[in-house]
Order: C-alpha cells, then structure tokens, then sequence
C-alpha cells in the first residue's frame, strides 16, 4: 500500500471516528434535555451500520436507592415482547409441531366458539377476539392475579362471539399474543418462559432477557428498573397500584404472559435486531414472512407482521414495536436500508421516544423541533392561566390547576392529570405519553376574558374560555 493510500484511509478513518462522535453528542445532548424535561427516564441505543452511536442511561432505575440507569439495565418490554411471542411459533412452524392455518381450537378446544380464528389470525391481529384488558377489568377478581390459563377459562364461560369475520379487519388486540403463549406452553410442554429462554434467548446470548412476573412471582434482580407513574398532583414517582394512582389491573393482570412480561435491556435487544437483520436466526424466507405487508379480505393493507409494526412497504421496510405497560414506556425500531436501529427502554409511562430528531440528525437534515425546550418563567406568570374554562362545543369544564413550575389539565368528566411546561409566555407544552404532541394556548382578549385553545401537532383541537380564576399560589 502506497504512501497516497495510506493518508487517504487514515483520512477516511478520522472522518468517520469525528462523525461518529459528533453524531454522538447530538443525540445525547436532545436525551439530556428530554430528560431534564421530565419527557425520559431510561436507557437508549441508536446504531446505523454495525456501529452503536449512543449506548447510555438516563435518570435512575428506583425511587429509593437512587441507583443511575445504565446500558445494561433491564426493563419490562411491555409490548414489545409480542415479537418474541411470535418468534416461538415461527420456530414451532419451521418444526413442524403446527400449522399458521390452523384453527385456534385445534390447541385450545376450550375455545371453540372461535373455530374459525386461526393462528394467523392470532399473529396479525385480524382475528375479531374480544380484549382482556378491558374484560377483565369488569368481569374479574381484582385481588386475585390472574394467569394465562384463568384467561383461557374466563372466556370459556362467558363465550364471547367474535367482533368481525377473522381476516376481514385488523385490530390490535392483546388477547390475540396472549393465546399465541398458552398455544407455544400447549405444544411444546414447557412454560412460555423456560421456551423463549431455551429456544432464543440462550442461542442468541441474551443474558438479561427473560419473562417476569414482578408481581405473582417477585425476585431480587441485579440492576432492575421499576416502572413508574406520577402521584396525583404531584411529580414523585410511585408504582402503579399504589392508592395515589390506583391502577389496579397492573396487578390482577401480572400473571398473564405473551402479550408483555418479557424483560431486557438495550444491548441484548441489539443483539435481537442484529440476527434478525442478518438473518442468522431465521432464515430469508421465514423472516420475509414475518415482515410481509398483507392485506385483509376486504383489501385493505395490514400494518403488521409477525410482532411487528411494519411501515415503508416491503420494498422499503422499517419494523419494529412500541409498548406500554405498568410504567413502561418502550420502543424498537429498524429501519432496513439505513441499517438503523433506535432503541429506548424507559421506566416511567410517560416517557417519549424522539424518533424523528434522531433521524434528522442521523441523516444530517435540518433539524426541526420535536420536543420544544422548556423556558424560565416566574411562578405567578404561570399560576396565572390557572382556573375553570369552559368548552364551546359541549360545555365540559377544563380544569387548568398550578403545580410546581408546570400547569396541570384535568376536566370535570376525566381526570387526565396532565402537565404542561411553558415554551412561551402564552404557550405550555404537554408531557404525554410515547411524546404525542400537545400544546394549551392562552389568549388575553380585549374585554379582559381569557381564551384557552387545546393543539394537536399545530391544529387547535378545542377552545374554552374561563369562567373563574385560580387562588393563585398555594
């Protein structure tokens, strides 16, 4: 190799290590601001190309120890475990132990008034099943945790018809994945757990991943993050059930698996996302069909693969999964023809997930804000929006209250709870859940009355004037 060669690789080399690193201050300066922001408390990956760019954590994994989050820390995948669940039946598929034609009763005859779901079905969410979550929230002991094979019962006796013919529509479903698990216990002979871990996890060395039920069966786990939510008016970070929050189906609910309960961390997921690009573990044909876009029987496009959310079309072809569950907020995503994966565990619901700035930033774009910064503004001037507006189009009264630098909206029908951080003197910004965009603005009128505007992604959703002020500071 000559002299010229020699420069120009060195050369190249430099570019590429500057790049890396300034590609790597960006994306950690947006994390630092979010989380400062109280918009992210987690652990984050972002690679292109076999390189990890950011690989870190952010905020703390538990309210008392106050131990940082770091890249190896594990988190309840809420969701996004259905892609494991789906990954099990590929490899019972490929044994031959089942068939994606066949019926839901062929393995589970309990259920046979739905004979015409199939498994298929069941993977593509266009099986019509009704959603536990919802029915269970009525129909079952809320002391009492309930588990896969409560599930199977539960609906046994009640005998639910199906809400549409199976193929007909796509709806996301969480019964669907939650079948899929007792299907995988049912053929296999082994727990859902014990499968995932012996058939994927270990062949791929997935050391901190497995399925875990932190309720029905708790342990002591090295460097494990709590899910959180925000204690009603307030910003302390409590569990889900706890009575200032009162969510008790995180609870009752903890036992079923397949749907969510897997747990992991960023750098084992990369691992995940890395076998399945080169396909490594499953193989060109079994993958494309895990990630095919199809269509329902009315034609209409389905979204979705094998757990997996699927965009782009399959000439161009990104998938991936969100989830959200018992104070988990959590994402993966790839993106095929950048070689582009962005992962983000977090343990706090409301936490969001700033995909496109990454992207902007990854493809050198002008950047555009996702996520407003924060301003400074003095107590009283934010206090002073607080106070009882009315709707114009059906009289619900908003309720705009002052906590700690943030506004908080509530209504008299729903109590949202949510907060509010001010980018302009007259503008708030919303922290809401997966970084959903929502703006209040208010807007002194001349007769001294003051209008209040609710925004989605610019485009004012409703408007309310006020009927009484706040005491002010408390």
């Amino acid at each position: 190799m000559n002299k010229i060669r020699i420069i120009a690789l060195l050369l190249l080399t430099c570019t590429n290590v500057f790049a890396q690193q300034t590609f790597q201050t960006q994306l950690d300066s947006v994390f630092t601001v979010m989380y400062n922001q109280k918009q992210f408390n987690g652990s984050v990956l972002v690679a292109e190309k076999g390189k990890i760019l950011l690989a870190k954590g952010y905020g703390f994994r538990d309210t008392l120890s106050r131990y940082q989050t770091n890249k190896n820390t594990i988190y309840e995948l809420a969701s996004c475990s259905k892609q494991f669940t789906a990954a099990a039946i590929v490899l019972l598929h490929r044994q031959g132990l089942l068939q994606y034609d066949d019926p839901l009763d062929k393995y589970i005859p309990e259920l046979k008034q739905w004979h015409d779901v199939t498994i298929y079905d069941l993977l593509r969410h266009t099986s019509g099943l009704p959603e536990y979550i919802g029915d269970m929230a009525k129909g079952w002991d809320h002391q009492k945790i309930a588990t896969n094979k409560d599930l199977i019962t539960f609906y046994a006796d009640r005998k639910d018809t199906l809400s549409f013919k199976p193929g007909s529509i796509h709806r996301y479903n969480n019964t669907n994945y939650a079948l899929l698990a007792s299907i995988i216990e049912r053929i296999s002979g082994k727990t859902y757990a014990d499968y995932l871990k012996e058939n994927i996890f270990m062949p791929l060395k997935m050391k901190s991943t497995f399925v875990y039920n932190r309720r029905l069966n708790p342990k002591r786990i090295k460097n494990y993050a709590t899910g959180y939510v925000w204690r009603r008016q307030s910003f302390d970070k409590i569990t889900s059930e706890n009575p200032n929050y009162a969510d008790s189906v995180v609870y009752y609910l903890d036992g079923i698996v397949g749907s969510a309960k897997v747990n992991s961390t960023i750098l084992d997921l990369y691992k995940w996302v890395n076998a399945l690009k080169s396909n490594t573990f499953f193989s060109p044909s079994e993958f494309e069909l895990m990630t095919e876009v199809t269509k329902t029987s009315k034609g209409k496009n389905i979204p979705y693969g094998f757990g997996f959310d699927l965009s782009g079309g399959n000439s161009n072809l990104s998938f991936g999964h969100t989830g959200s569950w018992d104070g988990y907020a959590t994402f993966i995503y790839h993106t095929v023809n950048k070689d582009r994966t962005i992962i983000t565990l977090q343990n706090f619901k409301m936490g969001a997930y700033p995909f496109r700035t990454i992207n902007q930033i990854l493809d050198n774009r002008k950047m555009e804000i996702e996520y407003p910064k924060k301003i400074t503004l003095p107590a009283p001037q934010i206090a002073q929006f607080a106070g009882t507006y009315l709707s114009t189009d059906d009289g619900e009264e908003q309720l705009i209250t002052y906590l700690d630098g943030h506004l908080v909206h509530n209504t008299n029908r729903i109590k949202w709870d949510m907060r509010f951080f001010p980018i302009a003197q007259n503008e708030f910004q919303g922290i809401r859940q997966g970084g959903a965009d929502g703006v209040i603005r208010f807007t002194q009128l001349p007769n001294q009355e003051v209008k209040l505007e609710m925004l989605e992604y610019g485009k004012v959703i409703g408007t309310a004037f006020r009927k009484s002020n706040n005491k002010g500071l408390e």
